[in-house]
């Protein structure tokens, strides 16, 4: 009884030692695959092995081997000191023409946007009641003029008798002051005949200035007033045209010790993206305020705009040209790079090799910079593929414009490594 009862317990171990064995095998091959992951050697391009820090190449993934730059030389050039500016066009004249009548609107007789002499008819206006206000003037002015006729020869018949002592010197007085009364009425009768004849040509509507008409604001056949506040159209004046704009306050002595020296200065107006130059003029006028709000002070220019090229109310950049700097060092502005300490550049050196250099610059003009100190002429520059440069980094100068430039392949896909081959 005894030998069967202790051996009863150890009959389930058997199986359970069955079910572990698939989970140690498991366990081993999962630490055999890290093993080998982790210390197996990696090819290189000719069979050799890498490290890890070999296989990134480290920065860039490029290793050792340069980096693909463009150049460019630094060399002497002529730079404009200009004062940059935000401008808006304004006509040089402007005009909304009204009614200075009131009547129906018989016909209009310019083109909407097209442009129109000065003195041009635009718009007529019925004429039916001038006229017969203006004949009415006419014949109340024949009336009195005959009545102031007949009372100077009856002043001179007095006057004889007069003298002949014949009627009483009341009489010849009365006389005389009833033909100045009648010299009056004739005076005020002609005013009112030109008030007519005045009131008759506003019915004919001409062009104040010449201009682009722009678009009418009445059709033919509505009844217009000289009260209105719209007008019928307006004209603006576009040849020559006008741009307003504002400079800091701290570039005004500049400006106006060129203006006393009576040296004019030209303007160039450029579109949003400075990519066209609209039209060049000069500077017309300045500001007699500083506007304190802003600490800038009000300038314009006038273009001659014969292209049109410039609209009213139109936003451009505008270019104060203040001197130009002649044979001065210039460096390209794609160069010049922004760091702890200020501007610098990428210089080549000997043996392939940049060191990044800090610049002074001067003014900008374009896609040049002048440089104060830190360059020469001469001297060849990193212009494009900066991203990826240090200081003392090894460089291969490329050609920008041809497709199979080492490296260009890879810059254009954006990845690291080698470059294609």
């Amino acid at each position: 009884m005894s030998s069967s009862s202790s051996s009863a317990p150890r009959a389930p171990d058997l199986p359970k030692k069955r079910r572990l064995w698939p989970y140690v095998v498991g366990l081993i091959v999962v630490a055999a695959g890290a093993w080998y992951a982790t210390h197996r050697a990696v090819p290189d391009d000719e069979g050799g092995a890498k490290s890890a820090e070999g296989r990134r190449g480290g920065p860039g993934g490029r290793g050792d081997k340069p980096t693909p730059v463009t150049l460019a030389s630094v060399a002497a050039s002529d730079i404009r000191v200009t004062v940059p500016a935000l401008g808006s066009v304004v006509p040089r004249n402007q005009v909304t023409v009204r009614s200075r009548v009131d009547g129906p609107l018989l016909a209009v007789k310019f083109t909407e946007g097209q442009p129109v002499k000065a003195g041009e008819v635009l718009a007529l206006i019925d004429p039916e009641p001038f006229k017969a206000a203006l004949e009415q003037a006419r014949g109340t002015l024949a009336r009195d003029a005959a009545l102031l006729k007949n009372a100077k020869i009856d002043l001179d018949r007095y006057r004889g008798l007069l003298a002949q002592d014949s009627i009483a010197t009341q009489q010849v007085d009365t006389q005389a002051a009833l033909v100045r009364q009648y010299q009056g009425t004739v005076q005020a009768d002609e005013a009112a005949v030109k008030s007519a004849e005045l009131q008759l040509s506003y019915t004919t509507i001409k062009a104040p200035i010449a201009g682009r008409a722009g678009l009418r604001t009445v059709d033919p056949g509505n009844i217009v007033k000289a009260s209105d506040t719209a007008g019928l159209v307006t004209i603006a004046q576009q040849s020559p045209i006008t741009a307003v704009f504002a400079v800091p306050e701290d570039r005004l002595p500049a400006i106006m010790q060129r203006v006393r020296d009576g040296r004019g200065l030209k303007v160039e107006a450029w579109d949003r993206d400075m990519k066209i130059r609209l039209a060049e003029g000069s500077l017309l006028a300045v500001d007699s305020l500083i506007d304190t709000t802003t600490g800038t002070v009000k300038l314009k220019a006038e273009f001659a705009n014969r292209d049109g090229g410039l609209f009213p109310n139109q936003f451009v950049n505008v270019r104060l040209l203040l001197d130009t700097l002649t044979g001065v060092v210039a460096v390209p502005t794609a160069a010049v790079q922004q760091g702890a300490k200020g501007s610098f550049v990428y210089r080549l050196g000997e043996g392939g090799k940049v060191a990044a250099v800090p610049v002074k610059l001067g003014p900008v003009d374009g896609m040049l910079a002048a440089v104060d100190s830190g360059l020469a002429a001469g001297d060849k520059v990193v212009v494009d593929g900066l991203d990826k440069l240090k200081d003392g980094a090894q460089v291969e100068a490329i050609d920008p414009k041809a497709a199979d430039a080492p490296g260009r392949a890879q810059k254009r896909s954006g990845g690291g490594g080698r470059p294609a081959h």
